[in-house]
């Protein structure tokens, strides 16, 4: 639910900022009904009223019928007939919210005067169909069209047949209607496809907007893991590192050991500082030299080597063809030193008096697994942290899988099995 709303509120605010900036609508008075529609609407609706009422004036209700057998239409037929025309007008006002509304009132007002023997009523028949065509749909507007005109038509042929309406005065309304009718549809067909395909268009630029800006977040969010795990494995080995040369170059007598040691840790720091600013060199503004990530994969045998220097037990065994020249894509021997220096950090903070951390790389032609083995493990295995899930994060992102637990004898051992060659971007976009 949280997230629905969040997704809406995000959907709205992008759509408040990134604001398309369309063009103007052509035309003074074009761009005056569009900021106005309701006004237009009224006026157009007193057009109707004045246009559809004038024939009004012109029926002689008491005087001969068409045929000497013909009924003569009664007085009541125009109260009738100025009640329909008022609803019908009044109705055009809501044209853009209720144009079958609109429609069937218009075909009941040319009905009405169908029945006056004097047919009459195009202007809002017209409008009516233009509406039904642009606010509705252009199938809507041709199904309308045919079943209006077949029933106008129909009524006018049986009052033909009994006598009420000459043959003239049934063509001319049948044809009159038609061709009211026929030349709203054919405008508001026009111009209705064109409003849909315009507001089509502008909604496909609104989502575009949106899905710009989805993607942008995205994007951060993948950096922002990405410098969390550069971060975690640079500082922590770096630290770890560190740490222990220190504490050794304090814990012994021997001056020429304790100055080894603190040059070591000097340059362990210098080397972590170094990559540190190649790999953050990026959130500079202006440098769009910085690289991605660091340029050179980390080497197992230094990071085997820096344990040493700090007095840990560490082995490292390559084999495979590997051994003498590597044959590994870049993306997957940048995750092989990144694997591998993470778990010698872990193998060097966690346990205590550990004897033994053997590191055992071994490679074929399609497949590099990776070992790294600790004695000294008691206690339960921690949960928390983020150096496990972001080895599992790298080892995923280039087809590989990766394991982490206890082993037999207090032993502690991470297993991790990548693929030589992935069809994954080459760039360490981690």
């Amino acid at each position: 639910m949280n997230a629905s709303r969040s997704s809406t509120a995000f959907t709205e605010a992008v759509l408040t900022d990134e604001e398309l900036r369309l063009p103007r609508t052509p035309g003074v008075i074009r761009r005056f009904w569009a900021r106005h529609p309701l006004l237009a609407d009224i006026l157009i609706a007193l057009l109707c009223f004045v246009l559809t009422t004038g024939p009004m004036t012109f029926l002689d209700f008491y005087g001969p019928p068409a045929r000497a057998d013909a009924p003569v239409p009664s007085p009541a037929l125009y109260i009738v007939l100025a009640v329909l025309i008022v609803g019908a007008s009044v109705l055009t006002v809501w044209r853009r919210r209720w144009p079958a509304l609109v429609f069937i009132a218009a075909y009941a007002v040319s009905v009405a005067y169908l029945f006056s023997l004097s047919p009459a009523g195009g202007i809002l028949l017209l409008v009516a169909s233009y509406s039904l065509a642009v606010y509705r749909s252009t199938r809507a507007a041709w199904i309308g069209l045919a079943y209006g005109m077949a029933a106008y038509t129909l009524i006018a042929t049986g009052m033909l047949l009994i006598g009420v309406l000459t043959l003239q005065a049934t063509l001319n309304g049948v044809a009159g209607q038609l061709t009211m009718a026929l030349i709203g549809t054919l405008i508001g067909v026009n111009i209705g496809g064109r409003k849909r395909y315009v507001e089509a268009i502008i909604d496909r630029s609104r989502q575009l907007l949106v899905e710009r800006d989805q993607q942008g977040q995205i994007a951060a969010a993948s950096e922002r893991a990405r410098i969390a795990r550069e971060m975690h494995d640079i500082v922590s080995h770096s630290l770890t590192v560190v740490v222990a040369l220190s504490e050794g170059a304090a814990a012994t007598d021997d001056r020429e050991r304790a100055r080894d040691a603190s040059t070591a840790a000097a340059a362990t720091a210098r080397a972590a500082l170094t990559e540190m600013r190649a790999m953050l060199g990026v959130l500079r503004e202006g440098d769009a030299d910085a690289p991605l990530a660091p340029s050179n994969p980390v080497s197992p045998q230094d990071t085997v080597a820096a344990a040493q220097r700090a007095g840990y037990p560490a082995t490292l065994t390559i084999t495979g063809p590997a051994a003498v020249s590597p044959a590994v894509s870049p993306a997957v021997e940048f995750a092989i030193g990144r694997i591998v220096q993470e778990g010698m950090t872990n193998a060097m903070r966690h346990p205590r008096d550990a004897r033994v951390i053997s590191v055992r790389i071994a490679h074929d032609a399609e497949l590099v697994t990776i070992e790294i083995e600790n004695d000294g493990v008691s206690g339960p295995a921690a949960t928390s942290g983020f150096g496990i899930r972001g080895l599992q994060e790298r080892a995923a992102h280039v087809g590989g899988t990766l394991a982490s637990g206890p082993a037999d004898e207090g032993r502690w051992r991470l297993h991790a099995e990548l693929p030589a060659l992935t069809s994954r971007t080459e760039e360490h976009d981690e």
